[in-house]
């Protein structure tokens, strides 16, 4: 249905609001201009457009000349609370804050995604709903989103959903990456503070020291998840904060720590959870201190069913070429609020490269990074790769066949 000169077409005004949006990120779960950039963005296009209630969403309908399903696209909006120090000229121009996950080119590329489905909306069989989301780092956005109705914006829930992160490292670009089963860890956290009795550091006798017994967690940690979970289904935990006392010679009376927890399953999940739970408060018994935990799920695994993926990878290489295409052998230790997308219905998610030519993917920043750079000449083919899988998956459903 697409030519790649038709997406090619685009890179101009998907770079331009991709710069755009880059040098104006915004936080969380409201984003008012973002939301403009877009919605300015879509004007003149046949959409029906709603903005979210609880955040500053964009959901927008396209209606297909042809009856049909419904279909939904996802691209996040939100930046990250990190300084940047890339140098380019269309830099950050709020300190502290950076699109450093790529999400303003998730967010353009689906723009152009509407675009190219919207020139070829009588030849549709069935509607397309774009998820333009905020709140995806930390804040479930995607859930929210859920809650206030996108899975069912066309009238009826969509039949499958497709979404795709681009990255700064590790993928050459142009490569476009996923695999069956699960694509992304999930992602818990959890908080605690030990609460011992403070003192003088020269009589620890008299004290209930919190850092000792806070200090023992953080190794039992490591020892019980290498000992209680199974070495093929495995999981991270990683304390991240440890914060403690104001002077050397001071037992401190509380401690606070904060650590992020992956698996990728639902049985490892519920494993580890368990294993924090006994062997902090054990520990706490021990030492005679207090333990306060609180253990946050946030998101779970993002699991691409295998008809799925397989579909989306073969999607990918009637555009691309199979030089181009590559099935991850394992999953990603990142995770993505998508998940909760894919809980509800089947979909896929994947990985596509955005790794400058002139710098090494094995030894680039990383997405999250200071100084993390993204080539927008990936954005049409972000663009035609999310067109693509949804007049493909139209027609899957519609007719039971599928056009390239």
């Amino acid at each position: 249905m697409f030519q790649h000169a038709d997406a090619a077409a685009l890179l101009d005004d998907l770079t331009d609001l991709r710069r755009r949006l880059h040098r104006d990120p915004e936080l969380g779960l409201h984003l008012p201009r973002t939301q403009e950039k877009v919605l300015a963005a879509l004007q003149g296009l046949p959409l029906e457009i709603t903005r979210g209630r609880g955040l500053s969403s964009v959901t927008a309908v396209l209606r297909g000349g042809r009856p049909g399903p419904a279909v939904l696209l996802r691209g996040d909006m939100d930046a990250l609370p990190v300084h940047e120090d890339t140098g380019l000229p269309y830099a950050s121009e709020n300190a502290g804050l950076m699109h450093a996950c790529g999400h303003d080119l998730h967010t353009a590329g689906l723009v152009g995604a509407a675009m190219l489905l919207s020139s070829r909306r009588e030849d549709l069989a069935g509607d397309v709903v774009f998820m333009f989301q905020p709140g995806e780092e930390g804040d479930g956005g995607a859930r929210i989103m859920i809650e206030e109705g996108v899975l069912d914006a066309a009238g009826a829930r969509v039949v499958a959903a497709y979404g795709l992160h681009v990255f700064s490292t590790q993928v050459p670009m142009g490569i476009v990456a996923t695999r069956a089963g699960t694509m992304l860890a999930a992602s818990d956290a959890f908080d605690v503070t030990v609460v011992g009795r403070g003192g003088h550091g020269s009589m620890p006798h008299l004290t209930r020291d919190p850092v000792v017994a806070a200090s023992e967690m953080v190794l039992a940690l490591q020892a019980r998840i290498a000992r209680e979970i199974d070495v093929h289904d495995p999981a991270v935990i990683t304390v991240g904060s440890f914060h403690a006392g104001t002077a050397r010679n001071v037992v401190p009376g509380t401690v606070e720590l904060g650590a992020t927890v992956r698996t990728y399953s639902e049985r490892a999940r519920e494993q580890v959870q368990d294993m924090v739970e006994r062997t902090l408060r054990g520990i706490a018994r021990a030492h005679d201190v207090e333990l306060s935990l609180d253990y946050t799920r946030q998101y779970p695994a993002t699991v691409n069913p295998a008809d799925q993926a397989a579909f989306a990878l073969d999607t990918a290489r009637a555009l691309f070429g199979p030089h181009r295409v590559f099935e991850a052998p394992r999953p990603v230790s990142g995770s993505e609020d998508f998940s909760f997308v894919l809980d509800q219905v089947p979909g896929a998610f994947l990985a596509v490269g955005a790794c400058p030519p002139d710098r090494d993917p094995a030894t680039a920043p990383v997405n999250h990074s200071p100084q993390a750079v993204y080539d927008d000449r990936v954005l049409p083919d972000q663009a035609l790769l999310l067109a693509t899988l949804a007049v493909r998956a139209l027609d899957r459903h519609s007719t039971g066949r599928e056009s390239a």
